[in-house]
């Protein structure tokens, strides 16, 4: 009787101790996104300054700029996680072929506004690349536990889910070329 109320006490103090490392991780994740999305939306800012840069001595690129103007039509802070990931990757595809525009136009790259812009937009894509390694670390770690055996039980028992990590598209594995 004692030896099944110390396996029975042991297996309570186990799964205590799972399920706060589990809720431990997931926290880590949720700040991970945090921090990350601080500098989206940081990116999904500096944008418009950057078009308007740019359509002042690029009237005849419009395709371009209406889609980054569609895109900003939603309000960044009412966009779900997903959401924001989904427009991240739509926003950096632009922001490419607003860089490949301005390699078009010599008297653009060489304004002290689309330099400034530039330098800045490269400072936030540095930041986004380092908060994404930090970000996509914090979900390893919540889906390894979620997956292996013996915490993936209470993860189960819990309701845990696996976490997605950020991942760059093919297109988006090459650099945002900025030429200043």
């Amino acid at each position: 009787m004692v030896i099944g109320i110390i396996i029975i006490a042991l297996i309570l103090v186990y799964i205590f101790i799972q399920y706060n490392s589990l809720v431990k991780s997931n926290n880590l994740v949720k700040e991970a996104f945090s921090t990350m999305d601080v500098y989206l939306k940081k990116r999904w800012e500096l944008v418009p300054n950057l078009v308007e840069t740019v359509k002042g001595y690029a009237k005849y690129e419009k395709e371009t700029f209406s889609e980054i103007t569609k895109l900003r039509t939603n309000s960044y802070d009412t966009m779900t996680t997903n959401n924001k990931i989904n427009m991240n990757e739509q926003l950096t595809q632009e922001i490419s072929k607003i860089m490949a525009i301005s390699e078009n136009y010599p008297e653009l790259k060489a304004s002290d506004n689309f330099s400034q812009l530039s330098k800045n937009l490269t400072k936030i894509e540095d930041d986004i690349a380092n908060s994404r390694k930090y970000y996509n670390g914090t979900v390893r770690i919540l889906n390894n536990q979620i997956q292996m055996f013996p915490s993936n039980i209470v993860a189960k028992i819990f309701g845990f889910k696996q976490a997605n990590m950020f991942e760059a598209k093919s297109e988006e594995k090459n650099n945002v070329k900025v030429e200043l």
